[in-house]
């Protein structure tokens, strides 16, 4: 196992430590529990906005704290949900007095921890709602999921949700928009190569040289079948026809195109999957009106793409270009 870290058992807590060194006029870093909060929370009147999960899928969450989108972000330790007792406290210090709206990734861990989180702000006076994402078409169930894994769809829900509040929603619109985000989009991922988690210090999986992994999750897990390795374009097409015809999307729609690299590709690669993925699109009738390339929801180092696509209509387009100001997505701010 080759990487740049100082020993398995701190890499969360140095990272941690990294981010408030790079970014403290944006963040601030709470330890034990551990959580990222935008610096001027509570932000009075505002409804706070959480997501979380475990580390390892940098910049999510934590790079997408700041003006615009995330209010807090609680990591857990690599590939594993955070505790309630960080969800608690991050949930107390967004609170602003209009309410927190918890944004959860359809994992078993992280539904049940935020549930918990829950209730326990409930106790304390505290109004919270919850959406969880399920936008991954690849399976309905997995060893961490009850359902369709929470992907990619999260980015780009967290950006849009974190507008409307920073745009004066209330709690229960905040949440609408939250479920529509959801629910108009879908996604689905592939992997070259495994991961290696600094605990285990070996690859997730075995995946021989001349195979790819279609259908991947975001913490190594299986997914719909393996391929003998193909061009861009064929695995393009492995990823994007089963997004089309599952929510499904039609011709004369407009989407958000998003094409994540999943650690280990670069950006080269990914704007060829891209350009693959704009022709797919035409060919069906389908318009690219805004689109999102890069690595952004990660599983460490392995090489891989995901694709998500979400269908937008003028509410959630002027919420996507609403002004930006985090770690890792910025823009208009």
């Amino acid at each position: 196992m080759k990487k740049l870290i100082n020993s398995p058992e701190g890499v969360v807590k140095d990272a941690l430590a990294g981010v408030a060194a790079a970014h403290g006029g944006l963040v601030t870093v709470h330890y034990d529990p551990d959580y990222i909060v935008r610096a001027d929370a509570p932000v009075k009147g505002k409804v706070g906005i959480i997501s979380g999960g475990g580390s390892g899928h940098e910049p999510m969450h934590g790079g997408f704290v700041g003006s615009g989108m995330l209010d807090a972000a609680c990591p857990g330790a690599v590939f594993t949900s955070p505790v309630p007792d960080q969800m608690l406290a991050a949930t107390k210090a967004v609170d602003g007095g209009a309410g927190v709206l918890h944004i959860v990734k359809n994992y078993t861990g992280d539904v049940m921890n935020f549930e918990m989180a829950a209730e326990l702000a409930a106790a304390e006076g505290i109004e919270v709602a919850a959406v969880v994402t399920n936008d991954d078409v690849a399976v309905e169930n997995s060893t961490w999921t009850a359902g369709r894994r929470g992907v990619g769809v999260t980015v780009l829900l967290e950006k849009i949700v974190g507008a409307a509040a920073e745009g004066g929603a209330n709690l229960a619109e905040c949440k609408r928009i939250a479920e529509k985000v959801n629910g108009q989009g879908r996604s689905m991922g592939m992997a070259l190569s495994a991961c290696t988690v600094p605990h285990a210090g070996k690859p997730s999986f075995e995946l021989p040289e001349d195979e790819i992994e279609v259908g991947i999750g975001i913490h190594g897990e299986p997914g719909r079948r393996r391929e003998k390795i193909a061009n861009a374009a064929a695995i393009t097409a492995m990823l994007t026809e089963p997004i089309l015809s599952d929510l499904p999307f039609a011709s004369g729609d407009n989407v958000l195109a998003f094409v994540n690299g999943m650690g280990g590709t670069p950006l080269i690669e990914l704007y060829v999957v891209y350009n693959e993925l704009n022709k797919i699109l035409g060919e069906h009738g389908i318009t690219i009106t805004r689109n999102l390339i890069g690595s952004y929801i990660t599983s460490l180092e392995m090489a891989g793409c995901s694709i998500t696509l979400l269908k937008l209509d003028d509410e959630l387009t002027k919420l996507w270009d609403a002004p930006v100001l985090t770690p890792a997505l910025r823009w208009g701010a």
